[in-house]
């Protein structure tokens, strides 16, 4: 994807959001969910964004797609600064990139048929389509997800759970956007479904060439189809680089800490010996830890980790991949797999 031209940019993003204080709503602090972000997708590419519950990784999405509007930063969207758009401008520019939200049984109006739900988008969108055709080309978007056209006049709520994210990303494709942000898309769905809906976003991104910010907290999904790979932490990106690269050979400890938790297929008693098992909670996001956010639960901290920041900067070792680290890891011995 190295030659692809650079479709989404975000430069130092930051997102406060205030606390409030009880009955009186004075704010009493304010959490940043998203810290210093910087990240690039490429057309055709897709970015796997992983990471605990509330390191930030929804927060991101929403500002990604304008839901949210950042604290500071920027956003730089086909070459536009996204970030600084109002109004019809906004709304022109959010034709091209879309989010699938994480759960089908939430993002859908049950008083909407599915018809209705679809077609929404050439609604608000009038130039996109002309009105005789929308029947049309709802049809042809249902059978583009795997959906019986037929079925469109159903409600939301005589589909099951793996269908109505279907029916959510037919909707989300319906401007033929250059980008999904998929948030957990398929966390809500049964085991046996989310295969099949980790296999439709692989044939879309081979029949459209749609580029993907695909989130999870679950690193088996993101593995089977992430080109590169970021890892949040606390607001932060710990480490970004190559799928290949940050599974095979991780530089940051909590990477290190994630690869090590996926269950095995096949239980294998020695990786089940050099399991990694952080200590502690995941620290306060209205009260984090000074120097390396991560410090309090590594198991390699030094003095200078709760002092000093450490940058998220490329090395020699592991491929080269940057890892904010003051003491990154060495390369393991090689083995193992990932990437498409």
């Amino acid at each position: 994807m190295t030659g692809a031209p650079l479709i989404l940019e975000v430069r130092d993003l930051v997102k406060h959001v205030p606390v409030g204080g009880g009955l009186l709503r004075r704010t009493r602090g304010r959490v940043t969910t998203v810290d210093g972000v910087n990240l690039e997708l490429r057309r055709g590419e897709t970015l796997g964004l992983v990471g605990e519950s509330g390191c930030g990784k929804s927060s991101l999405a929403r500002l990604l797609t304008a839901v949210d509007r950042p604290t500071s930063g920027e956003i730089h969207l086909l070459g536009e600064r996204f970030d600084r758009l109002r109004g019809s401008r906004l709304r022109a520019a959010r034709r091209h990139i879309k989010l699938v939200f994480q759960d089908p049984y939430a993002s859908l109006d049950p008083r909407m048929t599915v018809e209705a739900i679809v077609r929404e988008p050439f609604l608000i969108h009038r130039d996109a389509a002309p009105r005789a055709d929308h029947r049309r080309l709802v049809g042809e978007l249902l059978e583009l997800v795997g959906l019986n056209p037929d079925h469109a006049r159903r409600y939301p709520h005589q589909f099951s759970g793996g269908q109505r994210q279907r029916i959510a990303i037919a909707r989300a494709l319906a401007l033929r956007p250059e980008i999904l942000v998929c948030d957990e898309p398929v966390s809500a769905l049964d085991v046996s479904v989310q295969a099949q809906i980790v296999n439709l976003f692989t044939s879309l991104q081979r029949e459209l060439g749609i580029a993907y910010v695909f989130i999870a907290h679950d690193l088996s999904v993101v593995e089977h189809m992430a080109d590169r790979v970021a890892v949040m932490y606390l607001g932060k990106i710990v480490e970004e680089g190559a799928a290949e690269d940050v599974y095979d050979r991780p530089r940051h400890p909590y990477t290190e800490a994630l690869l090590s938790a996926v269950p095995d297929p096949v239980p294998d008693p020695e990786r089940a010996r050099n399991r990694v098992r952080l200590q502690g909670d995941v620290p306060s996001p209205l009260d984090p830890p000074a120097g390396c956010r991560f410090h309090t639960r590594c198991p390699q901290a030094a003095a200078e980790c709760a002092t000093a920041e450490p940058l998220l900067r490329a090395g020699a070792a592991a491929g080269g991949h940057a890892a904010a680290c003051h003491f990154p890891l060495l390369p393991a011995p090689t083995g193992g797999s990932s990437g498409k």
